[in-house]
């Protein structure tokens, strides 16, 4: 291997953090006034630290500490003004606005979108798909309620629960929402922003027929499961014609009950009951969508395991399980910082010829981090690096002069 092929000027952390542009971070200070009385650990410093914690895997605000003291030297290449302490950034965490963090992301992904999105969904069916679902991450001190008994201890878990909303096409959350592990999934459905060219696909915990109404009214799609217990009226049995996929076994028109107070109007509602030979189960889905073919809508909601393997993604390969801080702004700070770095693997992963997996290129980039490695071109063509000059008895020549050695693990 030539010895400049795949050297960079840049750290393969300094190319991660590159794809952050100054005007992106210096809109989101300006926006949260998020640096006001801050003299030295400024919020680029703050996120690029955050980042540094999520890369790593850090476990404490120590490891963050001692780790980024191996940067001394190197700030000016990595756009750090300050390598922080310990005590530094725990009052950081606790005091600068979370805003700042979800600005740089909903930034980030707008910047990228194009990068992310391949769009087959949506021109299949001519509009956009996406997803709602929550995870809920638990914490070893009761700073956010959790659900479930007291334990005989008398030692409380706090929970926090993660709303999120991603785009079918794209795969990353483009909406988050937090609260505590005891709120019900259904006060989230007002958050979402409703148009004709959305369809929304949710899991049976979202059930709630003033909402679907109100989506209903804006002329928005959903696709959600019916639950066991549900009462309504069947109003029309349709037609399943010999095009429609075998594992359609009804189609009817229904008609469920809306309270408005004291007042009870009625919302007319679609439901498909499916076999999925797969699992071996039926499924009964319910939905405003009159046009659409039965075997789509089962389709739709079939798309919604994609947020679940996100879920396990993030979960599988950053430091979800301890957190920096004992406040509720620590955590949601660590959880978006895991976020940007998920996006950022992401946009790497989508701009490469040669086919990934996720968990790992983050381990590739993680033993790597403060290698000066062209990313994208090494993670192209890994294969070229394993030739390494032999000696006369065949084996690696280490030890002579001018000799360069790597060992880059590609599994």
């Amino acid at each position: 291997m030539g010895k400049n092929r795949y050297f960079s000027t840049k750290s393969v952390f300094g190319q991660l953090i590159s794809l952050l542009d100054d005007s992106m971070i210096k809109e989101a200070v300006k926006k949260h006034n998020s640096d006001r009385y801050v003299k030295r650990f400024k919020s680029q410093d703050h996120l690029f630290s955050m980042i540094f914690c999520s890369l790593v895997k850090c476990n404490s605000l120590r490891e963050v500490a001692a780790g980024m003291l191996g940067l001394s030297g190197k700030e000016g290449t990595l756009k750090l003004n300050c390598i922080p302490k310990k005590s530094t950034l725990a009052d950081a965490n606790k005091n600068r606005k979370v805003d700042f963090f979800e600005e740089v992301y909903n930034l980030l992904l707008k910047k990228y979108s194009y990068v992310l999105s391949d769009s087959r969904v949506k021109d299949a069916l001519g509009k956009e798909v996406k997803i709602v679902d929550s995870t809920t991450v638990s914490l070893f001190k009761d700073i956010l309620k959790c659900v479930g008994r007291k334990p005989a201890n008398g030692k409380n878990k706090g929970g926090i629960k993660a709303h999120s909303v991603i785009n079918a096409d794209e795969k990353v959350p483009n909406l988050v929402w937090f609260s505590s592990a005891a709120t019900h999934d259904h006060q989230f459905l007002e958050k979402l922003k409703c148009d004709e060219k959305t369809v929304y696909v949710f899991d049976k915990g979202y059930n709630d027929y003033k909402a679907f109404e109100h989506i209903t009214e804006q002329k928005t799609g959903f696709v959600t499961r019916l639950k066991d217990n549900a009462k309504y009226e069947i109003t029309e049995i349709r037609a399943i014609s010999e095009d429609i996929h075998s594992g359609v076994l009804s189609d009817e028109i229904i008609e469920v009950d809306v309270k408005n107070g004291k007042s009870i109007s009625k919302l007319k509602l679609r439901k498909i009951r499916f076999y999925d030979r797969e699992n071996k189960r039926a499924f009964e889905f319910i939905t405003n969508l009159f046009d659409f073919r039965a075997d789509t809508i089962a389709a739709l909601y079939k798309i919604r395991w994609q947020i679940e393997l996100l879920f396990k993604q993030i979960k599988q390969n950053f430091p979800l399980k301890y957190f920096l801080g004992d406040n509720e702004n620590a955590i949601k700070i660590q959880i978006y910082c895991v976020l940007i770095v998920n996006l950022l693997m992401g946009v790497i992963k989508k701009s490469l010829k040669r086919k990934w997996a996720f968990s790992n290129l983050v381990s590739f980039c993680r033993i790597h981090l403060f290698n000066y490695i062209h990313l994208t071109k090494f993670l192209n063509s890994p294969e070229n690096d394993w030739e390494m000059d032999t000696g006369e008895d065949g084996q690696l020549s280490l030890f002579e002069d001018n000799s360069e050695v790597v060992f880059l693990n590609t599994a």
